[in-house]
């Protein structure tokens, strides 16, 4: 079962088969790239893992290691996403046009391939210009240039614009293809002869180019990063005086953060514990405790992103090492992959509150309030969403037939415990790691891998070392599908921010009507659409300097106004159609985003519903302070 294959996919085309060498130049290079991207994965392993042996171990820390993990990991990133499209992997809306005609739905994945090719083509001379201006900067560490690192991203976009051209030359309807190419040519065209009328609008091109270009390409099936992407671009070429080489900058900062290296080192890591046996120990032993109970395993499914939670800092990472352990069990039981990806999204959006959590880190660090404050602080608020998305899970499943479910044994109970132990070990490994200080939140996954990997060969015996190049590949596929997303999102909020809208949201909340029960409705639902194109922690840097004092002035506590901004970013980073969250959940469970959105209307309403809870009763948050 394949995620939502985007325009790139030629099962999306419905296209006969390939010409000669179009299929054989897709073949070599797709080998030239999918090579070092596996190789990529291995280095940060072994890179973060040498860091944490030599600082807690030999306590002569190596300097150069973060250093080193950074430029390896941009490269990771674009190589990642190239492997994504031209797999089709990319993730898109196709709600509206899969209820076309089989002419019109190809017409409109046409279109979808000639979209993302038309912002590659826009952006590549702005990248290379960008990486020459890195090639002046020496890196601190290492000592090198920084075009070692920058270099990744024209290469990316390169390689991207040989698949694009590849999977159109692949096509026989050329005439579909000329078409949208034309189509795409005017459109553009059109944009820069009124670019003079443009400017003169001010912040009306927010909602030009934010709303109108953005909405209308998700809707028309044009893969998510690339609609984000466009818009932006648009906005900066036509309406302001940025360079857009500016554009290719914050992509690479919103995409290569640190921290959301564990992306890709927990992808990896689900996979490996599925492979090693793990995941199928813990399944058996939950399911003996809950197998008999209607939904048992969705409740565990919210329970054990409770225990992953906040360790890496993003929603995607924490889905990762949980979805490939519980969703094949799931499927064997008879559960939908829309579902499963639903609830997925939905305990994703619920357990940011639960620490250690990083975005809770940099509330405390960017504004000043107590971190030993936010972390007793937001468990009541998680458990208060989760009782909600249970009463979902009884109310989804009360029909359920049980009738050939037998309830285990208690002999039978333990001893799928004890086979279970180590693998049940590793979540309390990693939270304790990162507790006492062993790793950080990016390096912690790396214990995780090499304890499974251990675990697969001496306890369980199930490591396949055949399967290694395909997981390799796969983690390289699926986190450059996500980071690219969060980098075009990324880019996207800077330009929002650059145009003033920041200020002058901040200027509008601080004048409303209602105090703080006014304030803290409209916080509610500016978080939420902030969320929906941001993860936690640029959302909170961005603004949390600005709002939180407003908080403090008309008399929200706090900790209390924390737990509600992080749980509305929450819901809209994972509430379709905009949610980034939401298409990254549905990239990790292989799941086309269109079967997941009936299912997940019901466990958004429960998280709202719990939200205002929070909000309106502020024991939850500071009761237990």
């Amino acid at each position: 079962m394949q995620a939502a294959p985007d325009a790139a996919s030629p099962a999306a085309l419905g296209a006969p088969a390939k010409q000669a060498w179009p299929a054989k130049a897709d073949q070599v290079l797709g080998i030239l790239v999918e090579i070092p991207a596996a190789i990529l994965v291995v280095a940060e392993v072994v890179v973060l893992f040498s860091g944490i042996v030599a600082r807690y171990v030999f306590h002569r820390p190596l300097i150069w290691s973060d250093e080193l993990a950074s430029t390896l990991f941009l490269w990771l990133a674009m190589l990642g996403a190239v492997i994504a499209l031209r797999r089709g992997e990319h993730m898109r809306m196709t709600a509206l046009i899969a209820r076309l005609g089989p002419a019109k739905r190809d017409f409109f994945d046409t279109l979808g391939v000639v979209a993302g090719l038309g912002f590659l083509v826009l952006i590549a001379a702005p990248a290379f210009e960008w990486a020459l201006e890195e090639s002046f900067v020496v890196t601190p560490a290492m000592e090198i240039s920084a075009a070692w690192r920058a270099s990744a991203f024209p290469i990316g976009v390169g390689l991207m614009i040989a698949f694009s051209l590849i999977r159109l030359l692949s096509r026989t309807n050329l005439a579909q293809a000329a078409l949208a190419l034309g189509l795409v040519a005017v459109l553009m065209v059109v944009l820069w002869l009124l670019g003079p009328t443009l400017k003169t609008l001010g912040n009306l091109n927010l909602v030009v180019f934010f709303v109108g270009i953005v909405g209308a390409s998700v809707f028309a099936g044009v893969p998510i990063v690339f609609s984000f992407a466009l818009a932006t671009f648009g906005y900066l070429a036509l309406t302001t005086r940025v360079p857009t080489m500016t554009l290719v900058g914050r992509m690479d900062e919103g995409m290569s953060h640190l921290i959301l290296l564990a992306v890709p080192l927990f992808v990896f890591l689900g996979l490996l514990i599925e492979m090693a046996g793990m995941a199928k120990a813990m399944v058996r032993f939950l399911a003996s405790l809950l197998g008999h109970v209607r939904g048992g395993l969705s409740y565990v499914l919210i329970g054990a992103m409770y225990l992953v939670s906040g360790i890496s800092g993003s929603k995607a990472a924490d889905m990762a090492a949980v979805a490939p352990a519980l969703f094949p069990e799931m499927k064997q039981r008879g559960a939908k992959p829309g579902d499963l990806v639903a609830l997925l999204s939905a305990t994703g959006a619920q357990t940011e509150t639960i620490p250690p959590s990083i975005v809770l880190i940099t509330i405390g660090s960017v504004t000043g309030v107590s971190i030993a404050a936010l972390f007793p602080g937001g468990l009541v608020p998680g458990l208060v969403l989760a009782i909600g998305l249970c009463f979902v899970v009884a109310r989804r499943y009360r029909t359920d037939d049980l009738s050939g479910v037998t309830r285990a044994s208690g002999s039978e109970i333990l001893k799928s415990f004890v086979v279970a132990l180590p693998a049940l070990a590793l979540p309390f490994l990693i939270r304790a790691a990162v507790v006492e200080g062993v790793s950080t939140a990016t390096e912690v996954s790396t214990i995780g891998i090499v304890y499974s990997v251990i675990v697969g060969l001496l306890v369980y015996r199930q490591f396949d070392w055949r399967r290694l190049g395909t997981i390799l590949v796969d983690t390289a596929s699926l986190s450059g599908a996500i980071l690219i997303i969060i980098g075009a999102a990324s880019a996207m909020a800077w330009g929002l921010t650059q145009s003033g809208f920041s200020r002058t949201l901040v200027d509008l909340m601080t004048h409303l009507p209602g105090g703080a029960v006014g304030f803290m409705a409209v916080s509610i639902v500016a978080f939420i659409v902030l969320g929906s194109v941001l993860e936690g922690i640029p959302a909170i840097v961005l603004f949390g300097p600005l709002l939180f004092p407003i908080a403090k002035l008309v008399g929200i506590h706090e900790v209390h106004y924390a737990m509600v901004v992080v749980l509305a970013m929450g819901l809209g980073l994972f509430a379709p159609p905009f949610g980034v969250g939401y298409y990254a959940a549905c990239a990790i469970g292989k799941v086309n985003p269109d079967e997941g959105i009936r299912p997940i209307l019901a466990y958004m309403l429960a998280l709202l519903v719990g939200l205002i809870a929070v909000a309106a009763v502020p024991w939850f948050s500071i009761g237990f302070l």
